[in-house]
């Protein structure tokens, strides 16, 4: 860990991968992990995870940042008869206990869950959402009143939420609703990746002391619609 990461600084990643398919129509986790692996993040977020219609060791890249970090919660949204899968997962490089999925599904809609879990970091323990949340507009409001209710939940813990928020308003649902549970997040444009204008995917917390810093890296374009959300976050309540 660097220096600059001592003192309780944990470094945070979310990133859609859209099924691990880039602008170049061709599924490659291989440069997935490789972009994850240069900004080096204790925990990563990864949404729109997709190994249907894929050969059995389609995940290898992923499973090889699982077994280097040690820690994963996957949340399987939509699973297909054969166990290939579509959903979201974290990646931990400390231990994460006390996990449990809240289903955040919409009736008529693409099923959604968070994935709310307690993350065993050296400089403290971190209450963590992710979540992928909808499209539509009814749908997003009632997520994010849900996702507002679990940040509220008092833990005495540093709380952060992340993900892909689809929440492209300026002052829209997920925002409302977490302004006074989780009102500091990144600012970070991450959308679409090749000339990014909408700020989908967040990272949340409760005060400006836990934001210490919050970049992308524009090289992920090559790899996704989407560009990740990297900050380094202080675990302090």
């Amino acid at each position: 860990m660097s220096e600059a990461r001592k003192g309780g600084i944990v470094r945070l990643m979310t990133w859609n991968i859209h099924g691990g398919i880039g602008p170049d129509g061709q599924f490659d986790l291989e440069r997935i992990a490789s972009l994850i692996r240069r900004h080096d993040p204790d925990i990563v977020a990864l949404q729109e995870i997709d190994t249907r219609g894929r050969g059995i060791d389609c995940l290898a890249p992923l499973k090889e940042l699982h077994e280097e970090r040690g820690h994963w919660r996957e949340a399987r949204t939509i699973e297909a008869p054969d166990g290939h899968y579509y959903g979201h997962a974290i990646l931990s490089r400390w231990p994460i206990r006390d996990s449990v999925l809240h289903d955040l599904s919409f009736a008529g809609r693409e099923p959604r869950s968070a994935i709310d879990a307690i993350v065993e970091s050296p400089g403290g323990a971190l209450h963590l959402i992710s979540a992928h949340l909808g499209l539509k507009l009814a749908e997003r409001r009632m997520q994010a009143r849900k996702l507002a209710t679990l940040a509220g939940n008092p833990r005495g813990l540093t709380t952060v939420a992340l993900g892909d928020f689809n929440d492209w308003f300026t002052v829209g649902a997920v925002r409302r609703a977490m302004r006074e549970v989780l009102p500091v997040r990144t600012m970070v444009k991450t959308f679409p990746a090749r000339f990014p204008l909408l700020r989908l995917d967040r990272i949340y917390c409760r005060t400006p002391r836990n934001l210490v810093s919050a970049w992308t890296d524009a090289e992920a374009r090559g790899s996704s619609d989407h560009l990740p959300v990297i900050a380094d976050i202080r675990a302090t309540t």
